[in-house]
């Protein structure tokens, strides 16, 4: 599979959503973890990310504006034990819930589907990254549109090579339906040194209207340690 460059494919897209990236660092000593969040409607703008005891958070950054939480207000990381959860919706708490109770990750999300938003039904997407490194990523979404049918994708990445992501997306651009993400994780190059780089190369590279918050995280695999870094169009 062709490495992309993270910076092209983010600006050549004015609306890609929602977007996880899981990969390890250049040192091949971090795990690497981003998550962003897009909006067209102001109900969607009015977000931003806080941090929680155990991840982060979306938040209204002015509470007298939100219209419809449902699927905006929701937990997008969380840790568990060792692991790390990313998704773009509630999911994250299936999954946490799932692995409490020992079942997989596969089999927490097989519970869920797309999200209700018709006509975009559009896609959960979501990713773990375990003690060692190794992470797997999930894409949930409608068959060409038709709510009556859910395709389930799951992707695994063991050993992952240094200098090496994943990102998968909920949209493949902007839209009336939003056409949803199409094809295999697209697979890019990480070759910032700190999770401030890498976050300000991503942030600098979506487009300036629809953005709105972003997430990075680097985790030392040996200790467990990690540096995290939040951006938020609101502040």
């Amino acid at each position: 599979m062709k490495t992309l460059d993270l910076t092209q494919l983010l600006q050549s897209n004015p609306y890609p959503g929602r977007g996880i990236v899981l990969g390890r660092s250049a040192d091949d000593t971090k795990a690497v973890i981003a998550y962003f969040i897009m909006g067209r409607s102001e109900n969607s703008r009015n977000r931003v990310f806080v941090e929680t005891p155990d991840g982060i958070r979306t938040q209204a950054f002015d509470p007298s504006k939100m219209t419809d939480p449902s699927l905006i207000i929701y937990n997008p990381v969380r840790v568990f034990g060792a692991s790390t959860i990313v998704t773009n919706g509630d999911q994250t708490d299936t999954i946490r819930e799932g692995l409490a109770a020992g079942k997989t990750f596969s089999q927490a999300l097989h519970t869920r589907t797309f999200e209700p938003d018709e006509p975009n039904y559009t896609p959960r997407i979501s990713g773990l990254v375990k003690k060692e490194g190794d992470y797997v990523l999930s894409i949930l979404k409608s068959a060409d549109g038709d709510p009556a049918s859910c395709r389930r994708y799951f992707y695994a990445y063991e050993k992952p090579l240094a200098g090496q992501g994943h990102f998968i997306h909920t949209y493949m651009g902007d839209g009336n339906p939003l056409p949803s993400f199409e094809g295999e994780p697209e697979q890019i190059a990480i070759t910032s040194e700190t999770p401030e780089e890498f976050a300000q190369l991503i942030w600098n590279s979506l487009n300036e209207e629809n953005k709105v918050s972003l997430f990075v995280r680097y985790i030392d695999i040996m200790t467990g340690n990690w540096e995290t870094v939040i951006l938020n169009k609101h502040q």
